[in-house]
């Protein structure tokens, strides 16, 4: 039987800026339409946050009873460490997917914003099917792509166009750069696991970059972010003062390019995931004061 300090490190805290970050992106632009509004951005930050537990626990479940995580050197794994029957994970996965659904489901419904219905939709599936299913697509190197379209343009959008009903182009351009940030935290994550997951037969992107050109792709995506920074100064100054955030990369980005491997690369995912909250922030911050 599990202890709840396994349970909550099974759900993979260090994730949750990816959870956080978009929303609060999303806020920031809403502002900046002149359509803000607290609740629903609250019940979108649940939504998010349901889902990506959701993801990790559906992942445990699903990379345990293959065997993935048999022989893991990152964090904790409920299933594959044979703390935890499959079945209470999986329990605790659809419970998730179920919160996220009925959660958003009232965003919706007090909205009218249906069509959102069908979005929502494809993020519980998407969510489910990254290592779930007799093909899981997280096992063919798209796992990244998903990344980027769930956790960067679904969600900042969706939390921009729920609430004023429209998008900016500066929601596109932070829901971009959010996306790269997610995907940067995913390689980072695949970049430690290539050992095991070659063995595994678990075909990351990671796996097939290789090593040096994962290092690589890491390196590009967390550029994105501050070039986007710069367009979006283009017509209002103020979202530059996320460039501040830059040197939170120092150690994450050496851990990279020294050719880090294992127990080092674990602090890079929650480094980069801290950068892309502080961002976010600022970004939103600026947005607003716009």
């Amino acid at each position: 039987m599990a202890t709840v300090t396994e349970w909550i490190e099974g759900a993979r805290p260090r994730t949750l800026p990816n959870a956080v970050a978009p929303v609060v992106a999303g806020v920031g632009a809403t502002i900046q339409l002149g359509a803000f509004s607290w609740w629903q951005s609250v019940l979108a930050l649940l939504v998010a946050l349901a889902l990506i537990i959701g993801v990790n626990f559906a992942n445990d479940y699903s990379d345990g009873i293959r065997g993935t995580d048999t022989d893991r050197v990152g964090p904790l794994r409920l299933v594959g460490s044979g703390a935890a029957a499959p079945k209470l994970v999986l329990a605790a996965a659809l419970t998730c997917f179920g919160t996220a659904g009925v959660v958003g489901l009232v965003l919706v419904a007090v909205t009218g914003r249906w069509w959102l219905l069908a979005m929502g939709a494809a993020c519980i599936l998407g969510a489910w099917f990254y290592t779930g299913g007799r093909k899981p697509y997280g096992y063919a190197g798209l796992g990244e792509v998903a990344v980027f379209i769930f956790f960067g343009l679904a969600a900042v959008l969706g939390t921009v166009y729920v609430q004023a009903g429209s998008v900016s182009w500066e929601a596109l351009g932070s829901a971009v750069a959010v996306g790269c940030f997610s995907m940067a935290v995913l390689v980072a994550n695949n970049l430690r696991d290539i050992p095991t997951d070659r063995v595994a037969g678990k075909v990351t992107l990671a796996v097939r970059l290789g090593d040096a050109g994962t290092r690589r792709f890491y390196l590009a995506l967390i550029a994105v972010p501050y070039v986007v920074t710069l367009l979006l100064a283009i017509g209002h100054p103020w979202p530059l003062i996320a460039l501040v955030t830059a040197p939170l990369f120092v150690t994450p980005v050496r851990a990279i390019t020294s050719g880090g491997t294992g127990p080092r690369l674990i602090p890079v995912l929650k480094d980069t995931g801290l950068a892309m909250l502080a961002w976010s922030v600022l970004t939103a911050v600026g947005l607003a004061v716009s």
